[in-house]
């Protein structure tokens, strides 16, 4: 069976809206989050009237691989114990980094599922866990700042996403920044998903990748790749027939990428051909802003051709 034969993407489960006291678990399913980062983050979070907990293991770091946080056991152990725990209501992940695809295994999938949806927040290399909620378990998930990381902590707006996502998503509805525009117009409607780009060619041809992208609307952006880079990890996607069917293609940030120049003529030669709309800087990733983007929902893709603001609008809340 080819990708383009399976089924189109459908909209994945919904975790429930937080309120005032929610108990939030902070994990480190990756890299090691640095301690002076992970407080102040934590105070944001309360100051919004949530309670977050720390899991034993966020601050860890690999004994003899120090760009990991802890080892893969450790890690695992901390994000299915926070998801299992029926008093969590969300798990936020401290930081990205590496090591979400050492420890995607070790974790109980049919327990995770057991334990019903939840919110779950995080970008760049947690893109791996993205992916295998939704397909592994059919949940829906919150592509967003972590609590450890330089942009949560300092950008207003960053904040501003994640917390109305959190608390009043029906009111986040439109995403998208001032700047964000065509790089080939039109509309389209799906099934968001996506993530770190890089993430997602790594996950090819693992045994739970995913098998189709039709119906889907693609998010992408990632860091500190060479427009080169780029164009080999999209060159990659299109030859594997991962986009087979995609509806249209969202681009955030490609901080440390090179100029951007070269950057947007690498994303419109790749994704130009695919005959659907593609848009540049919606304003999510590892930009100086990070918007929340909600992932496994139906939205709309809004590219004019006339030069106006691109759009990504969700046709339903993040959350219930």
């Amino acid at each position: 069976m080819t990708l383009a034969a399976s089924a189109p993407l459908v909209p994945l489960t919904r975790p429930a809206r937080l309120r005032a006291g929610a108990r939030v678990a902070v994990v480190s399913p990756s890299g090691p989050v640095p301690v002076d980062r992970l407080e102040p983050g934590l105070d944001v979070l309360r100051g919004w009237g949530l309670d977050p907990v720390t899991m034993p293991h966020v601050l860890d770091v690999h004994p003899e691989l120090d760009h990991l946080g802890g080892t893969d056991g450790a890690r695992a152990r901390d994000l299915q114990d926070a998801w299992c725990d029926p008093s969590v209501d969300a798990v936020i992940c401290a930081r990205g980094g590496y090591g979400a695809h050492r420890m995607v295994d070790l974790l109980d999938w049919a327990a995770m599922r057991a334990a019903g949806p939840k919110v779950f927040v995080g970008y760049s290399d947690i893109t791996v866990l993205h992916e295998a909620f939704a397909l592994r378990a059919g949940l829906a998930t919150l592509h967003g700042p972590m609590a450890g990381t330089e942009t949560f902590l300092k950008d207003p707006r960053t904040q501003e996403s994640l917390r109305a996502t959190l608390f009043e998503p029906w009111t986040v509805r439109t995403l998208g920044l001032d700047g964000a525009a065509a790089i080939v117009p039109g509309r389209a409607r799906g099934i968001t998903y996506g993530g770190c780009v890089s993430l997602l060619a790594a996950d090819l041809g693992t045994p739970h990748a995913r098998r189709s992208a039709r119906g889907g609307l693609l998010v992408i952006e990632d860091t500190t790749e060479d427009p080169y880079g780029i164009d080999r990890i999209l060159t990659q996607l299109l030859r594997a027939g991962a986009l087979d069917g995609v509806a249209g293609v969202a681009c955030g940030s490609w901080t440390g990428c090179g100029p951007y120049a070269k950057v947007r003529a690498v994303l419109a030669d790749r994704l130009g051909g695919l005959g659907v709309p593609v848009v540049e800087e919606l304003g999510f990733g590892h930009g100086s802003t990070g918007l929340t983007i909600p992932l496994g929902v139906p939205a709309v893709l809004d590219a004019p051709a006339d030069g106006g603001p691109a759009t990504l609008t969700v046709e339903v809340p993040a959350l219930v």
